[in-house]
């Protein structure tokens, strides 16, 4: 008998814990019903959000590597509005669905979130809520979530009026005092999960040939995905697993290209997993492909169930 990936997240139960990233197909609405209707993902998440239409970088802003990407996307997106619309229909139009999706917003100021997620309080969305705290890529704009201080003053006026599941997307930690630091704010908020990572920021990238670099935006520097990241995301799944409140999940982000890289982030402690420079250089037919590699893998060991060995990283004696 094969393994069995079904996922229970809170009160929802998914297929399978595969996921795109948010900014990886799922800027339009054609996008989301490809995710949704015709893919093995086990659910999905919509474009980062700001409050109205939003271009985004120059081109070029995303340049794809052997190893990985290299992007400066800027939060390009079609505004609030019409992913609220999206997702609103879908849940009239699938009452019985028990397949949740996610809902992402990334305002460019405090005011921009906090407006933003009153109005999904207020709306008959029932999904999980994202929101990002850690786009590297937008000009003149700090990643939130190195600001402590401003985290958590964030977080304490958010949870003021904000009852539904709620998620933050953080980037990359390096140092385990800061693991410690963040974890600890976190820790004082009914927090539904924590999304690590985001991309690696202000990476560079050039192109020997022509000597220059490959993206416009910011001279050449931007968010690093792929090959390049695992480490750094699985130890960052791994050391806020172990620091957060056993009600706050973790959803594992970076590197996932293969159904070993996806155990791995669900042996150091990820519940869902999403896939973003390899969706895009593969397309939705990554989500199959994965999904019987993770189950191939699961047979080979003898598990059953991802709850068999989730979490259970070993360390050297």
């Amino acid at each position: 008998m094969s393994a069995d990936l079904t996922t229970k997240f809170f009160d929802a139960t998914f297929a399978n814990p595969f996921m795109n990233a948010s900014g990886v197909h799922c800027m339009s609405i054609e996008e989301l019903k490809e995710l949704d209707n015709n893919s093995n993902a086990g659910s999905f998440i919509t474009k980062s959000a700001t409050p109205e239409f939003r271009q985004g970088n120059p081109e070029p802003r995303y340049y794809s590597v052997p190893l990985g990407s290299i992007n400066s996307m800027g939060l390009p997106n079609k505004g609030f509005d019409y992913y609220l619309n999206y997702v609103i229909k879908r849940q009239q139009e699938n009452k019985n669905d028990n397949k949740p999706i996610f809902f992402s917003v990334a305002g460019m100021s405090v005011a921009d979130n906090l407006e933003m997620l009153e109005k999904l309080q207020n709306s008959e969305f029932h999904g999980f809520t994202e929101l990002n705290l850690s786009c590297p890529n937008v000009p003149g704009k700090p990643q939130v979530a190195y600001d402590f201080e401003l985290t958590k003053e964030i977080l304490t006026k958010v949870f003021e009026f904000f009852k539904k599941p709620l998620g933050v997307k953080l980037p990359p930690y390096f140092d385990f005092a800061h693991f410690d630091m963040m974890a600890a704010i976190l820790n004082e908020f009914p927090l539904a999960y924590v999304n690590c990572i985001n991309s690696i920021g202000n990476g560079l990238y050039i192109d020997v040939d022509t000597e220059t670099v490959v993206v416009k935006p910011k001279n050449g520097f931007g968010g690093i995905g792929g090959d390049y990241v695992k480490p750094t995301a699985l130890a960052n799944v791994r050391a806020f697993q172990q620091r957060l409140r056993p009600e706050i999940k973790v959803i594992g982000t970076g590197g996932i290209k293969s159904g070993q890289d996806a155990f791995e982030h669900l042996l150091c402690g990820a519940t869902m997993l999403q896939i973003g420079t390899q969706l895009v250089k593969e397309g939705p037919s990554v989500f199959a492909r994965i999904e019987k590699e993770l189950k191939e893998i699961m047979d080979k060991k003898g598990y059953k169930t991802i709850g068999e060995f989730r979490g259970k990283l070993k360390s050297i004696e």
